[in-house]
This record gives C-alpha cells, sequence and structure tokens, in this order.
C-alpha cells in the first residue's frame, strides 16, 4: 500500500529546494516543463488504477455475484413485445406479475390528468398508438378540434373515435410523437383543444398511460356471474393459471371495494360472482335517496378489476360492473318458469376493421340464405363502415355494430358474443367478411335462394347415441377453400364471389356454427370455433355437403392492409419475423407489406366458379357490356 500512495504522490506539484538560488526560483515554470511533468504523473498513475480495479473487483465479486443470484431467483423478467414497444411485466416465485410502483399504486382507481380540464384515461396500444377513454360526465364535442399535450409539448392530432357501448365512454386516438418515444418515464397525455394557448404539459407527478398488455379492458354481467376479459395474465395458448390465483374487485380502492370469487380462467376470458349489491353500494356511503335514484335509472356501475391474490396486485381496470338486466319477454307458449326464446335461429357474428366495401355482398348473400341477424365487433374502423350499415338497415337487414376497439382480442371478442347473443340467436355463424357459407350439392341447381338453405346444414336430429349416453350436435364444422387473387390487381367492383375464381387444392382451415347453448362455461374458443360442454359434440360436414368460399389472398392492393395487425390474441403479427413456417402465413411472403413477384397468379392450382355462376343467377342482371352482370349488392 505505501508504493501505491508513493506512487500517487507524484500528483503532487514538488516544493522547490531551499539550496535553488533565488532567481530559478522566483521565475514561473515554463509550459514545457508543466507538460513533461504531467505527462510522467500520468505514466505513474495509470498501472496503479488499474491495480485499484482489479484488486477491487476481486474482493467484492462474490458478494456482488451472491446479491444477483439472489435477486434472480426472486424476481424473472417477463419481456412482452408489441410491435415494436418492448414492456416488462417482473414475475415473483410464484409467477404472478409485478408491475412498477407507479402501476401498483394504481389499483383500480382512474387516471385523473389534473392539468387538463378534460379528464381521460390514456393506454398505450400497439405501434406507439393512444387510446384516451374520456369520462360521460366529462363535456366533450366533435365539433371541436383537439391534440394530445405531451411532457415535452409536443403535440399530435386527435381523432374521435367510437363510445363504448357498455361503459357509455367516448374515446378518441392520437399517435405518439416520435420524440416523445425516447422518453423515460413518458406521461400520460394532456388533452387540451387546439385553441387553448395556456393548457399545461405534463410533468413529473402525472401518471403514465396504462400498458394495454396489462389492463381489464371490458366486462359482461350475465343473469348469473360477471364474465370479465383481461390481458397480461394468461399469456401462452392452452395454460391457463388456476382460478383461485385471482379474486374480483369491484370498486375504486382498496378501501372502498368489495371482492368476490373467481370461477374461471380461460385465456383472457374470466367469470366472477357478482357482488352483494346492498354491500357494494353502503361501501360507497350512498345515502337511501341515491341508492333509490340510481335503481330507478339503472346506473349501477363499479369500476370491475381482477386482482393477483398471491402478489397483491389490482390489474389496471377501465372496465365498469354493471346490473344485469333481466329478460322478461316471453312467448306464447311459455311460463314465467320456462326459459325465454332466442329471438333468432341463426346468426352471424364477426370481427371487422374497414371492411365497408365488402360488406354488403356478406350481408345481401347469407341474409338470403337464412341469416335472420347480424352482429359486427367493429375493431375501430375509419372507412365510413356506420353508414353502410345504415343503409343495410333501411333496406330491411339486422345488423347491430358493437365496437371493440381493443387490439388483437378475437377470441375475446367471441367469447363475449357467446353470452351477448345468447337470448337473441340461437345458432351463430363465425365467419369473417371475406367467407361465404356454400353447399355445392344441394344448393347447385336452385333458381332462387332460399331462407332455409342455412338451416339445411345444421343437424336434423339433436341427439345420437354414443357410449350410451345420449349426445347432441352442439357445433357444425365446416371447411374452408381459398381462393387467391386470380389474376386481379384491384378490388373486383361486382364483388369477391364474382371477381375471384381460382383456388388453392386443399383445404387449411375450418369455420363453425354454433349452438350457443351449448358453449362451455368458459366460453374456451380458438378462432371460430368453440369448446363445448358435456353432453355435445361438434360435427364435421363433408365438402360436398357444405363449404366456406374463404377470398384470402385477394388483390393486392387489398391483402397488404392486413399488414395492420392480426386480431388473434395467439397468432403473431405479419410483420414480425416469427413461425416462418405456420399455417397462418401466406407462402411466398416475408415480413414487410411489399408485393411478391406473381401475386396476381399465385394460389392457383383450381378453376372453382360455382358460386360465381351460382351467386350471377341469384342476385345478377345482365348488363349490355361484354355479357356481364350488375350484382344485387353494388351501388
Amino acid at each position: 500500500m505505501s508504493h501505491h500512495i508513493k506512487q500517487l504522490q507524484v500528483l503532487s506539484p514538488p516544493t522547490p529546494s531551499s539550496s535553488s538560488s533565488s532567481s530559478s526560483s522566483s521565475r514561473p515554470p515554463s509550459f514545457l516543463s508543466l507538460s513533461l511533468c504531467l505527462q510522467e504523473a500520468m505514466r505513474r498513475t495509470v498501472p496503479a488504477l488499474l491495480f485499484f480495479a482489479f484488486a477491487s473487483l476481486f474482493l467484492f465479486a462474490p458478494f456482488f455475484s451472491l446479491h444477483l443470484s439472489r435477486t434472480t431467483q426472486l424476481i424473472q423478467h417477463f419481456p412482452i413485445s408489441i410491435d415494436n414497444i418492448n414492456y416488462a411485466i417482473f414475475h415473483d416465485d410464484n409467477n404472478n406479475p409485478q408491475l412498477p410502483a407507479t402501476h401498483r399504486a394504481l389499483h383500480v382507481s382512474s387516471i385523473i390528468n389534473n392539468h387538463s380540464a378534460i379528464s381521460t384515461v390514456s393506454i398505450l396500444f400497439p405501434a406507439w398508438e393512444l387510446l384516451l377513454v374520456v369520462s360521460p360526465d366529462t363535456p366533450i364535442s366533435a365539433d371541436d378540434t383537439y391534440v394530445c399535450l405531451f411532457q415535452n409539448n409536443d403535440t399530435s392530432p386527435v381523432r374521435f373515435s367510437k363510445t363504448l357501448p357498455f361503459s357509455n365512454r367516448t374515446t378518441l386516438t392520437c399517435p405518439m410523437p416520435e420524440r416523445v418515444k425516447h422518453l423515460r418515464p413518458f406521461y400520460q397525455p394532456v388533452l387540451a383543444r387546439s385553441s387553448e394557448k395556456d393548457a399545461r404539459a405534463p410533468g413529473p407527478g402525472s401518471p403514465e398511460p396504462i400498458r394495454w398488455n396489462f389492463l381489464v379492458y371490458e366486462s359482461f354481467s350475465t343473469e348469473n356471474d360477471v364474465v370479465v376479459f383481461v390481458k397480461g395474465l394468461n399469456h401462452r395458448q392452452g395454460v391457463n393459471r388456476p382460478p383461485s390465483d385471482f379474486k374480483c374487485v369491484f370498486g375504486d380502492s382498496d378501501k372502498k371495494s368489495v371482492k368476490t370469487a373467481v370461477t374461471s380462467s380461460t385465456q383472457e376470458v374470466f367469470r366472477c360472482q357478482h357482488p352483494n349489491l346492498t354491500e357494494l353500494e353502503d361501501t360507497f356511503y350512498y345515502n337511501e335517496q341515491q341508492q333509490q335514484e340510481r335503481r330507478r335509472q339503472d346506473v349501477t356501475k363499479f369500476k370491475i378489476s381482477l386482482e393477483i391474490v398471491d402478489g397483491d396486485v389490482v390489474v389496471p381496470s377501465v372496465a365498469y360492473y354493471t346490473r344485469p338486466r333481466l329478460r322478461t319477454r316471453l312467448t306464447t307458449t311459455q311460463t314465467t318458469s320456462s326459459k325465454p326464446d332466442p329471438d333468432h335461429d341463426v346468426c352471424a357474428c364477426t370481427m371487422v376493421y374497414n371492411v365497408a366495401k365488402f360488406l354488403r355482398e356478406w350481408v345481401i348473400y347469407h341474409s338470403k340464405i337464412g341469416v335472420d341477424y347480424f352482429i359486427l365487433y367493429d375493431n375501430d374502423s375509419d372507412d365510413n363502415l356506420e353508414s353502410v350499415v345504415l343503409g343495410l338497415r333501411q333496406e330491411g337487414y339486422n345488423i347491430t355494430t358493437l365496437f371493440w376497439v381493443w387490439p388483437k382480442t378475437q377470441e375475446a371478442g367471441f367469447s363475449h358474443s357467446a353470452i351477448y347473443a345468447k337470448h337473441l340467436c340461437k345458432w351463430v355463424l363465425y365467419i369473417d367478411v371475406d367467407e361465404f357459407v356454400f353447399a355445392p350439392y344441394s344448393w347447385a341447381h336452385s333458381a332462387q335462394p332460399s331462407k332455409h338453405m342455412i338451416k339445411s346444414l345444421l343437424p336434423k336430429h339433436s341427439n345420437r347415441r354414443n357410449n350410451n349416453k345420449n349426445v347432441a350436435v352442439g357445433q357444425v364444422s365446416l371447411k374452408c377453400n381459398d381462393f387467391g387473387p386470380s389474376n386481379r390487381k384491384t378490388h373486383p367492383a361486382e364483388g369477391v364471389t364474382q371477381g375471384y375464381t381460382c383456388r388453392r387444392r386443399f383445404e387449411q382451415r375450418h369455420k363453425s356454427m354454433v349452438l350457443l347453448d351449448a358453449v362451455d362455461y368458459s366460453l374456451l374458443n380458438m378462432i371460430h370455433h368453440f369448446e363445448m360442454k358435456k353432453g355435445y359434440r361438434s360435427r364435421k360436414l363433408s365438402m360436398v355437403e357444405g363449404v366456406v368460399n374463404h377470398y384470402k389472398y385477394q388483390a393486392w392492393p387489398e391483402f397488404r392492409t392486413k399488414f395492420r395487425r392480426r386480431v388473434s390474441a395467439y397468432v403473431v403479427d405479419w410483420t414480425q419475423a416469427l413461425n416462418p413456417k405456420s399455417k397462418d402465413r401466406t407462402p411466398g411472403l416475408g415480413f414487410e407489406p411489399v408485393e411478391p413477384k406473381g401475386w396476381a397468379d399465385m394460389f392457383c392450382e383450381v378453376r372453382d366458379e360455382r358460386l360465381k355462376m351460382l351467386t350471377q343467377r341469384w342476385f345478377g342482371s345482365p348488363t349490355s357490356n361484354n355479357g356481364g352482370y350488375r350484382m344485387l349488392w353494388q351501388t
């Protein structure tokens, strides 16, 4: 150690010698001599500093290694990637998600931005898009122009979206500016009118946006329980945490909440017991008059969330509990003790995004073959879909559109539909807007479509003998023929059934018609087919009995829009370089929205014009232009 001290001492400039002459001691040192002195000092000091560094590492490495190993055992880092955003949820020994302190402190409280007169909750969606949820009591007008104001005073334009149907809350979206993406942390933006000049940007102490990958986003109350939809708990398809890991929480804080047991945990769907309404209302200190008024207006709404019991974590929530409405309508053949019949025998349900140009053909065709009612889960379309729906309604078609803004939640949306539509529909056909049901053998020579056609595909005898037990058919599966671009460069104005006539030889997927009474309590589904409850089975139709024409690989300008995002929670997006050989991917297509060479002629192995000719006969009017047809759905 003394050696090192001596080496370090050379850093101090030497004191003048007492034997030096008076002339030399009074003269300041030259620049050259100082430079040489400093160089010599550095030459001697660097080895000493390196020695100290290695010695410290040698002495403290065991302690650091022990601390690191203990920390690694306690916390496992579980990354979740959303497009080009990487978020992290930490898990403890029991695999319970642990969020940063800012998220844990949120619990089930609303996020209110104190800097703005407009109270909002912000959710960070994929592709750096922010969804702003506005309280129904907050004055906001679509006639005004708004901006999102960020912490660095950058702004981005706001687009009015639609109203959440089950909580009556207005939603808006705005993109996150490029410069804000690099800030840490980034705060929830302020929603401000463009005309406001004194709006204050968020800063330290402001809440951060809720991350989309850990959120209670919707709920639905049945007569017997509450169904809650949650991102971030059951991450992998087929791997679900037990219901005992969770509690349903009704209320806005720890001190003002009521908890009930979770009875089912599957994918993003959780089922809970109803809370005791008297206990819940008493918890929130409503007086008798307030309680009676709320019951009269049927506006009993409380924040609902899910608690991870072992981790003492409440998932952030934008969902609300609503007291269920009891169904009292009876048919002429029913008594008060019997179950009401559904309003419609066959409905069709699908999730849509920007399908306005395709919708008329799909609705008119399936309505004419017997679909009574259409349920569209709108994934935030901005292509004038509402106007097309309104036009179809005015023509007499029964259509309901539910605003379902949540990305990559097709399975959850279909689970929601199985309870939402249970009193409306007996059977539900789950297909997409580019898919058309067709019975090649029995319909081929029909002069006109019939309302009984779709029902002809349903079981004529509900039960069959199987292992000495009666097992009813609760689901009918139809295989798909996948059609290619058929040398089309643009969308065919006469419709997809007319424009695409060349397909792949072998089927890849199937779609289903589901008896809602047969759906399992868990509401488990895997893209267009459901798990059946005990006592029910699925029946697969042959491709002669019934098939789905899937106009999947359309003209490139239409197909490239799929790169926005996949709708399934468990199917990777087109732009993610994962699972390149999956059947959910398109052969020959990379990970970028770039048209492959020869796209227009791809997937053409069988020329199939059967449905084209049939729909011309049913819906076409001959024109003088080259022997063509004008179809009923063309406007």
